[in-house]
């Protein structure tokens, strides 16, 4: 079937909860991937950093073929051969002393919420059903029904209620706000160490030891969402450490798997691990065999390659030539490690007329909040791939016009 033939069959037959570019792809292989009709992309958003890895990874894929045909499932009603190893190098290598596997993010951020409050009840002494959770304003942790209850996007709330209480939303990057929120019943603080959906939004320095202090001070657990920010794509391993913060709570995901498979994970020391005993909570595919195969592999490649080394330092480079690009359409430029927001002005007419353009140049990358481009390539990607993918970002925006009209001329070339 071709493109065309493809769309129409999933607008007709799927949910139309995204809206995502009409390109149609079959194939991928490190930064590249390829449509039916055989176009060639090079891809800048590398699946919300899922793809940290590149995609089908020899390794990864190889890991997941050797076990998917030995053991696939067990469940968790018994114990499988792969699932202490994965436990032992992923605690290792985050420093924690106990690791809880899920599937999705979402699922990894619902898990450490209810850890939380079994902490504040059983631990802090918080009387029960009194626990609150302090969040961020522009978060975005997922799309169940009580992580979208403390969303301040109103598309990403409505229709949906009522929602769960517990929870009290205030500025990103306010440390102040944080310690004024602060009461006997508050039992953790939750936030993205840069606000990735939110348009890689980063916080002001020292903000995270801010929340660390006050959380120490005030006996409230400091959890970390490194779904989209973790495994290397901001050039350290975690986001945190370019702060020195180690949260009590770590969230993980996406790169967790290399792209191949849904793995999640939550970690923590034993006294907060601790709150939970069999019957609390679980998932029947959370840690099995090939999930845990699947992970291991893409831990090793992490390390071996040493792709956080190789994002601090394209995406320094990236950063800077960006940000020496003068375009009058381009109101900011801001990121870390290789995971930047390209933030234009209102008048530019939206983010989504670049993203199209540079699609029709052989680049794939995805708007956010209207007006800001995402570059977020994976972190296999080569100096001579990034400065091609440069290329075509900067050509575009220094045509951009100021309004909507004309649109964007189509330019030819691939890499």
């Amino acid at each position: 079937m071709t493109s065309q033939e493809l769309i129409a069959l999933e607008e007709r037959r799927g949910a139309h909860n995204y809206h995502p570019l009409d390109v149609v792809l079959t194939r991928g292989e490190g930064v590249w991937v390829w449509d039916v009709e055989g176009r060639k992309y090079l891809d800048m958003l590398a699946a919300y950093s899922a793809v940290n890895q590149g995609h089908c990874h020899p390794r990864i894929v190889a890991a997941l073929k050797e076990q998917s045909e030995r053991l696939a499932l067990t469940s968790r009603a018994f114990r499988n051969d792969r699932l202490a190893e994965f436990y032992d190098r992923l605690c290792r290598l985050m420093g924690y002393d106990k690791a809880l596997p899920m599937n999705t993010g979402a699922e990894a951020v619902e898990t450490a919420i209810k850890m939380a409050r079994k902490w504040a009840y059983t631990v802090k002494g918080i009387p029960d059903g009194e626990a609150e959770i302090l969040v961020f304003e522009h978060n975005f942790h997922g799309r169940t029904t009580t992580i979208v209850g403390f969303s301040s996007d109103p598309q990403t709330r409505g229709g949906f209620g009522p929602f769960a209480p517990g929870f009290r939303l205030l500025p990103f990057g306010d440390a102040d706000a944080v310690e004024a929120a602060m009461h006997e019943r508050v039992a953790a603080v939750l936030a993205e160490p840069i606000q990735g959906e939110g348009g890689i939004i980063v916080p002001p320095n020292g903000f995270l030891r801010r929340l660390r202090e006050i959380c120490q001070r005030h006996n409230a657990l400091l959890m970390l969402d490194e779904i989209q920010s973790g495994l290397g794509r901001t050039g350290k391993l975690l986001a945190c450490q370019h702060e020195d913060v180690r949260p009590d709570v770590l969230i993980l995901g996406k790169a967790l798997s290399g792209g191949l498979y849904p793995v999640s994970a939550v970690l923590a020391d034993d006294p907060v691990m601790g709150v939970f005993k069999p019957g609390d909570h679980g998932s029947t595919y959370g840690g099995n065999p090939v999930a845990a195969a699947v992970a291991c592999a893409a831990l090793e490649v992490l390390v071996d390659e040493r792709l956080s080394e190789r994002s601090a330092e394209l995406g320094a480079y990236a950063l800077d030539r960006l940000r020496a690009l003068r375009a009058p359409a381009v109101k900011e430029v801001r990121g870390r490690g290789l995971w930047i927001g390209i933030e234009l002005h209102p008048e530019a007419g939206g983010a989504r007329r670049v993203c199209e353009a540079l699609e029709q140049r052989g680049l794939l990358c995805k708007e956010t909040h209207e007006h800001t481009i995402r570059l977020a390539p994976p972190l296999v990607i080569t100096r001579q791939e990034l400065d091609w993918a440069l290329d075509q970002v900067e050509a575009v925006l220094a045509a951009l016009e100021p309004h909507p009209e004309p649109a964007l001329a189509d330019a030819t070339g691939r890499g």
